[in-house]
């Protein structure tokens, strides 16, 4: 069977064609993992679309993003066509949850795919985040902790290597969030006051993060963040994916993202186009995300590290698609 997994976030929008392997279970909505089933990369893109620009302020859609989103789902569809995808799940996160006019973008993919996009919660999309990622890692000591740093919202899950989920939240803090509230016109005098949101959102998530074993870091802003840890030229994923850095030095490249200038971060091999801008806004997140973990656990049991994982949602909305087939009308 191949199947497709796309994911529309705030910033970037990516596609995923896979072959599967292995007898489908039975999962919920948003995708439940099933050590059943195993993916096959067909075809993997990640495009910027920056979908979300201005949602934070405005609540609603600008027009030349969804022109510019639209365009490629159509790109999406027809590679979808070519490859003789059989079902595909289209997953549409926190800019879409937030805007009032969204009905303009599910109509828009079912013009272009055949297909109803699913606008998942927040609880859904950390789930769906955690079956990714657990589906393409070795186990860790439990309970594992995953982190979805996304363009306008941030998922944790609490949860096992077999894919039981202990506790889940999403916060609606992200990249493109942080970076038009407080950097994009403030600059370094924005730092503290995003600093204090993120605190904020972090303590009203209700996850223990002092009961993390292993702490996984998933989507661009964690492995641009890892790539320049690893002193990257280019951006290498398979040097990226399970990865395992020391905190501190988690913490130092975030450091440099926040308070390196344009210029400096586009002059990096491996930085895409797309990021450039809100970079600086992501790796303080983590940043925050990190040092929080440390602090909290360091009464229980210290954790240090931190390893980052080049699958997630995406992934899980393949598998997803796999278990509950939704042909596409292509």
């Amino acid at each position: 069977m191949r199947v497709a997994g796309i994911d529309c976030g705030t910033n970037s929008i990516r596609l995923l064609i896979a072959d599967v392997d292995g007898a489908p279970g039975c999962p919920g909505r948003g995708g439940q993992p099933s050590e059943q089933v195993r993916l096959t990369d067909v075809v993997r893109r990640m495009e910027v679309s920056r979908l979300g620009q201005g949602v934070d302020r405005t609540g609603r859609f600008a027009p030349e993003a969804l022109a510019r989103t639209l365009a490629f789902v159509d790109d999406y569809a027809g590679q979808c066509r070519d490859y003789g995808v059989q079902s595909i799940r289209f997953a549409a996160t926190s800019a879409t949850r937030d805007a009032a006019n969204r009905q303009l973008f599910v109509d828009g993919v079912r013009e272009r795919l055949g297909i109803d996009l699913q606008v998942l919660t927040g609880q859904e999309e950390a789930r769906a985040s955690f079956s990714g990622a657990t589906s393409a890692l070795k186990t860790g000591i439990e309970p594992l902790l995953t982190v979805d740093l996304g363009g306008g919202s941030t998922e944790f899950v609490l949860g096992r290597n077999d894919g039981s989920v202990l506790a889940a939240a999403s916060m609606n803090v992200g990249c493109v969030r942080i970076y038009e509230r407080h950097l994009k016109d403030s600059g370094e005098a924005g730092i503290e006051p995003a600093r204090a949101d993120v605190r904020a959102a972090l303590d009203a998530t209700g996850i223990d993060f002092s009961a993390a074993r292993t702490l996984i870091g998933l989507a661009g802003t964690i492995t641009t963040v890892t790539a320049k840890a690893l002193g990257l030229d280019v951006y290498d994923a398979d040097r990226i994916h399970a990865t395992r850095l020391p905190l501190g030095v988690i913490d130092e490249a975030c450091e440099w993202f926040i308070h390196a200038s344009v210029a400096e971060r586009a002059a990096l091999g491996f930085m895409h186009p797309g990021r450039v801008d809100v970079i600086g806004a992501g790796a303080l997140v983590w940043q925050e995300i990190i040092r929080r973990v440390a602090r909290e656990t360091a009464v229980t049991t210290p954790l240090t590290e931190a390893v980052t994982s080049e699958h997630d949602i995406l992934d899980g909305m393949a598998l997803w698609a796999a278990r509950e087939p939704n042909p596409p009308r292509l």
